[in-house]
């Protein structure tokens, strides 16, 4: 198996880093090929812009982001940074997200690095996402680490369900994209833990990934599910993420997840 880990993390030692290093230790041992993408030690540039499009745009007057993304994928001007990272995504059967929760979500680098890699015309198009997702077949999780404890992300906690935070990632990114998404692995506030629990989460860790062809994917409505206005059909319980169903006319919303 081939496995892309996207490690976003400024400081190379910090628990993010060892997860990444066990991850590759533990993925090597076992006989898999592992590449990462350093972030920030390959400096990479967050922000998607016009440097992104080179060539002659279709409307000169107006950067319409989508179809010049498309334009430059199919003419083979996609920037060598860029397509560095597309060609280990297609190399790859598993992208392992390695990330500290900030403000909610992903660094601002990992968010870039989606926004520019994973680009209309190479990654998602027309009729190419969820089920008939470009990159159907393979698989995503994140790995992730947070500042506070376990309960303040439990369904009643003051965070909210880390499922339910994470569903921008799981759904709007992996999902979107085709993958089949992994659960997380979450290592709950490591800067505030004793080291026998850090390594416990490092042990832990590593069981998981030697556990990952047994592992089930979350679960995600199929196309099947909804209607032609992409909603669930009448009937149909939400069951995945961030869903819920309606409780009628009121305003009032039925959490079923």
């Amino acid at each position: 198996m081939n496995v892309l880990i996207v490690f976003a993390h400024p400081e190379p030692h910090s628990f993010n880093g060892a997860l990444k290093d066990r991850a590759v230790q533990v993925l090597e041992q076992a006989g898999h090929e592992v590449v990462v993408s350093d972030l920030y030690r390959l400096g990479w540039k967050a922000a998607l812009d016009a440097d992104d499009l080179p060539g002659t745009r279709l409307h000169p007057g107006f950067l319409d982001v989508a179809k010049e993304q498309e334009r430059v994928s199919a003419s083979g001007l996609t920037p060598a940074d860029v397509r560095a990272e597309q060609e280990k995504v297609i190399r790859s059967d598993l992208i392992i997200f390695q990330f500290p929760m900030w403000w909610f979500g992903m660094p601002a680098i990992l968010k870039g690095w989606v926004d520019r890699t994973m680009a209309r015309g190479f990654a998602y198009g027309a009729g190419r996402k969820y089920d008939t997702g470009v990159l159907k077949g393979r698989r995503a999780m994140v790995s992730a680490t947070t500042g506070t404890a376990s309960s303040l992300y439990e369904p009643d906690g003051i965070d909210g369900d880390i499922n339910h935070i994470l569903w921008p990632v799981h759904n709007g990114i992996f999902r979107y994209l085709g993958f089949d998404v992994l659960p997380p692995y979450v290592a709950w506030m490591p800067g505030r833990v004793s080291p026998e629990e850090r390594e416990a989460y490092l042990e832990e860790y590593g069981r998981r990934l030697l556990a990952l062809e047994d592992t089930e994917p979350l679960f995600f409505h199929r196309a099947g599910d909804y209607g032609p206005d992409e909603r669930l059909k009448p009937g149909v319980v939400a069951r995945s993420g961030f869903q819920w169903n309606p409780a009628g006319p009121a305003d009032g919303k039925e959490s079923i997840s």
